[in-house]
């Protein structure tokens, strides 16, 4: 089962619509003034967290935040040298 993992940013109906459609599950929990709590899997939703730094650290790194590299195999090395950078230094 496919599942997408959000902040509240994405809380909106047309949004848990769509992705009920396409069978995906969303697990974003809600907006703290909605008048319903919507039910959501804390438990998964703290995993949201373990991927979130890599992209920050590798946001540090301009050539990638801007992507200048135009053809994706460059973007892809790129992206291979920054992370080897900032997580093995």
């Amino acid at each position: 089962m496919k599942r997408v993992i959000a902040d509240r940013g994405y809380d909106a109906n047309r949004i848990r619509a769509t992705l009920r459609e396409q069978g995906i599950i969303p697990v974003i929990p809600g907006r703290r003034n909605r008048k319903r709590p919507i039910q959501y899997d804390e438990r998964r939703y703290k995993d949201r967290w373990r991927g979130e730094p890599m992209f920050c650290r590798l946001k540090d790194f301009r050539r990638i935040a801007t992507r200048y590299d135009k053809l994706a195999k460059n973007l892809l090395s790129a992206i291979s040298l920054a992370a080897t950078v900032a997580f093995c230094l």
